[in-house]
């Protein structure tokens, strides 16, 4: 029996923390065979990202071939998309190879305040790609952006989804670990599929080491997809990783450490 197979299109992460490196760890957690495609390159740390060189988009398409011609993917997973050339090449594969299970983390910014998405990619990103996108996975600041409207609640939150359906996603999976009062509520996310919205809500976990969460969380979801769950499942099965990779936080360097899916064979935690 051939393992499941996950594509996984994003920026490298020099750190380890986040990027290609931690949707990797994450779809080798879950039991599925991860692929990749470097969109760009960046240099950073627990600090930041200091440095970002973009791949060319003639070699972006040349390795979206070279996976997708011989060995294929189960399903797609979708991070840092700097230029408006990444998202093109994404664009034109998912629709040459009929890919369905398609999901988009649409990294803007990275946590220490970087830029990670330019103008046009932004633009391209909401009139091609989320048109084909299955699951769009974006956290309160990046929802904030593509619904245009401040969202402080978990009922801003479920408008907010209702708001970016439309842009075309068939589903809306908005992450509330940055709302404010999640410390006290919880950690909720919402998801909207066209017809209802849906509430996940885990334990609110202290920590500032939560670098290469939404990577975490994304490929996770990607991978359970890819395994044949439903949406509802899968978004749950993601969850519950990516709360214990939370719990399991790596110190990395002197400043924010990163998730830690792989809890049960690397463990260092601040305490």
């Amino acid at each position: 029996m051939e393992p499941v197979k996950v594509l996984c299109i994003g920026g490298s992460d020099s750190s380890g923390g986040a990027g290609i490196q931690a949707d990797l760890k994450a779809v080798s957690a879950c039991g599925c065979h991860g692929l990749s495609v470097i969109t760009a390159v960046t240099a950073q740390n627990s600090h930041g990202v200091q440095h970002i060189h973009p791949v060319p988009q003639k070699f972006i398409l040349a390795q979206l071939d070279s996976v997708l011609s011989d060995i294929g993917a189960d399903a797609v997973k979708t991070g840092m998309l700097l230029t408006g050339g990444a998202v093109d090449s994404v664009v034109r594969k998912v629709e040459e190879y009929r890919l369905e299970k398609l999901v988009v983390d649409p990294v803007m910014i990275a946590k220490g305040g970087r830029s990670l998405m330019q103008g046009r990619a932004r633009e391209a990103l909401v009139k091609k790609l989320l048109p084909q996108t299955f699951v769009l996975t974006p956290n309160v600041p990046e929802a904030e952006v593509l619904a245009q409207c401040r969202i402080r609640t978990v009922a801003a939150m479920e408008k907010a989804a209702v708001v970016i359906h439309k842009l075309g996603a068939q589903n809306v999976l908005i992450k509330g670990g940055h709302l404010q009062g999640s410390k006290w509520l919880g950690a909720y996310d919402v998801l909207f599929d066209g017809d209802h919205c849906y509430k996940f809500s885990s334990p609110w976990i202290d920590t500032r080491d939560t670098h290469g969460t939404g990577c975490t969380y994304a490929s996770a979801l990607a991978s359970a997809l890819a395994q044949g769950k439903n949406i509802i499942d899968a978004v749950w099965q993601a969850k519950d990783m990516v709360t214990a990779a939370i719990k399991n936080g790596l110190i990395l360097g002197k400043g924010y450490g990163s998730v830690n899916i792989l809890g049960k064979i690397i463990t260092n935690r601040r305490g």
